[in-house]
């Protein structure tokens, strides 16, 4: 007779994106540290997010729902279909929390979470909530209403209830700050990166399809600072441009001593930032939450379009600690970005300070925390 199947103790819905389900699986990690079975954590997700690939890879069980999310607030054909799709991945959602009836569902956000939500709620079962924004989310929100408590990564992200955990950051991460915190590993790590002693290492480097606008201003940027033999440029274009005709590539003569170097995408962005001195890119929540664990000063370019203006936020709460410089994405051109990386090297004391101040505000035990939030909250037996 086959043994019963381990009972789901906690629920993790959400995802569609790495930014949404790395916390997830960060948070799964530490549940499993303080003595959860991986076979009572089960994720529910979205069949076209990359749950499907990297939740597995983890370790872990995941059940997909069909359809997506709405693109827009427009009244189309599309986001009719969204809608009819949405309704059957609820109605498939509230199917799943009632078989599995876990202990706790957490919260992600994205598509996938809306049918978490009414599955606890119809269910009676207890909802944490993980924002990894200095905005909640729509799905977030919602969930909200329903939550006992909401983990937070900033002091005033607007949801009920917030705790502020900090946004979870994968274990690589946590691992990186403590590298670049050691300067006997740091300088290792700089001498695998090939980084000469002495020089500047910036990151350049906008998730994993990267961003036009960055890369542009980034490449002009090395083309002006074309003398400077003292900076090393670690440019990771992402996919979008580097399969397109728009590949960016600086035009440097022979006489050119700055060392540019391009990849299309970073398996190893903990060894990157472990090693720079400096960051240029978006603000993402998980890009916020990781320069300020391992503690990178950075120029950061919020994406106007991103819902709530959340990066806009996100890269607030490091400016405001005094670890960041913020620019508009229409301010972020080849001479604005040769203005400040010069102002900011021209005072050998000015990047070491911003770097202390972004680990005053990382959170390397975010997983932690909100896992014990998850404890907590739990039904008991």
């Amino acid at each position: 007779m086959p043994a019963d199947p381990t009972p789901t103790w906690a629920m993790i819905a959400g995802g569609g994106t790495a930014g949404h389900v790395i916390p997830g699986l960060s948070v799964a990690a530490e549940l499993v540290r303080r003595g959860h079975s991986p076979d009572s954590i089960h994720f529910l997700g979205s069949a076209r997010g990359v749950e499907v690939e990297m939740v597995p890879e983890a370790g872990f069980a995941v059940s997909v729902l069909p359809g997506r999310g709405l693109n827009s607030r427009r009244l189309d054909l599309a986001n009719l279909v969204a809608v009819v799709g949405l309704v059957r991945a609820t109605l498939a959602g509230i199917g799943i929390v009632r078989r599995h009836r876990p202990a706790v569902v957490l919260s992600l956000g994205g598509y996938a979470a809306v049918a978490g939500i009414i599955g606890a709620a119809v269910w009676r079962v207890p909802v944490v909530v993980t924002e990894q924004n200095a905005r909640g989310s729509l799905a977030n929100r919602l969930a909200g209403r329903f939550a006992k408590t909401c983990a937070v990564p900033f002091e005033g992200t607007d949801l009920p209830r917030a705790v502020v955990t900090g946004n979870p950051v994968r274990p690589e991460i946590v691992e990186a700050a403590d590298a670049a915190a050691d300067p006997t590993r740091r300088s290792a790590i700089r001498r695998e990166l090939g980084v000469p002693e002495g020089s500047t290492l910036i990151a350049v480097m906008s998730g994993s399809l990267g961003a036009r606008s960055v890369n542009r201003a980034a490449i002009a940027m090395v083309e002006r600072l074309a003398d400077r033999g003292d900076l090393v440029v670690h440019h990771v274009v992402g996919r979008r441009d580097w399969q397109s005709e728009h590949a960016p590539a600086p035009v440097l003569g022979a006489e050119a001593a700055i060392d540019h170097r391009s990849f299309e995408y970073e398996s190893r962005a903990d060894r990157l930032l472990a090693a720079a001195d400096l960051f240029i890119g978006r603000a993402g929540g998980s890009t916020v939450a990781e320069l300020a664990v391992v503690g990178v000063p950075s120029i950061l370019v919020p994406l106007p379009i991103a819902p709530r203006d959340a990066q806009f936020h996100n890269a607030e709460a490091l400016v405001q600690a005094g670890a960041a410089i913020r620019i508009t994405d229409a301010e972020c051109t080849g001479e604005r970005l040769v203005e400040l990386v010069e102002e900011l090297l021209d005072d050998p004391a000015t990047l070491p300070a911003m770097a202390a101040s972004a680990r005053q505000v990382g959170h390397a035990d975010a997983a932690g925390r909100v896992a014990a939030l998850c404890e907590e909250h739990a039904l008991g037996d």
